[in-house]
């Protein structure tokens, strides 16, 4: 009934280091770059991860990168350049800080989706690299708010903890369980197709809040971005695919 959990391929490191990238620091990066910024330039930038986890993949493992990849990757800056193209001139300090934060935590994620593929090709259990994972993230964030001097306090208001149920199961464990058993069906690089869409959810859920103005420039650069992640990440054609095959026989 009980599946049993085989501890013999566990890395300890690479599982924290999996857990620290993508549940804690990356988030602290991307949520810190919102505050300073906006939502649509975080989700824009946070769209290169479909460039640069294939790029970190390839020198990990030493293996070739495509030229769609650098094409991609291409369309995703001048998607970012376009939309801040109009601010120019007005740019605060602030919001070059939420940017630069914004991509060290597209790095970070990036990151720790290479230490997931290393720990999907070891065939550790995505259930227990989960759990591991969360486990140091919870360790990090407890030791970063007792430097910072922060408080807890426990909220009497019930949409709190709803949220918070929501955000811990389902938004946090769940979703990256499903997404490690996608790494491991069809590969790390692969599985940021899903990225594809982030500028356009991000893009729109900014103009909903009032945060950035519907204008031509926030549009070709959602589309610019959504294009380069589609490039960087499609498949090959079948041709393409009975070419190399043939070449090697």
């Amino acid at each position: 009934m009980f599946k049993k959990i085989s501890f013999k391929e566990f890395n300890v490191l690479t599982v924290l280091g999996f857990g620290l990238c993508n549940f804690t620091i990356s988030y602290l990066l991307l949520y810190y770059g919102t505050f300073y910024s906006t939502a649509a330039i975080v989700t824009l930038i946070f769209s290169l991860k479909a460039v640069l986890t294939p790029i970190f993949i390839s020198v990990a493992f030493k293996s070739k990168i495509s030229r769609r990849i650098y094409i991609g990757g291409l369309l995703g800056i001048i998607s970012v350049g376009v939309i801040l193209y109009p601010e120019l001139d007005h740019l605060s300090g602030g919001f070059v800080k939420g940017i630069l934060l914004a991509i060290l935590g597209t790095v970070m994620t990036s990151i720790g989706d290479v230490l997931s593929l290393h720990n999907s090709k070891k065939n550790v259990n995505p259930i227990l690299a989960n759990t591991v994972g969360m486990l140091g993230a919870v360790v990090f964030l407890s030791c970063f708010t007792l430097v910072r001097g922060d408080i807890y306090i426990l909220p009497q208001v019930l949409n709190f903890w709803v949220g918070l149920l929501y955000l811990s199961v389902f938004a946090s464990f769940l979703a990256w369980l499903f997404y490690l058993k996608l790494i491991k069906s069809i590969g790390a690089a692969e599985s940021g197709y899903m990225v594809a869409t982030f500028p356009a959810i991000g893009g729109l859920a900014s103009v909903l809040m009032g945060e950035s103005q519907m204008r031509l420039s926030l549009i070709v650069g959602i589309v610019l971005a959504c294009v380069g992640a589609y490039i960087a990440l499609r498949k090959p054609r079948k041709g393409n695919v009975f070419k190399t095959i043939n070449a090697k026989k």
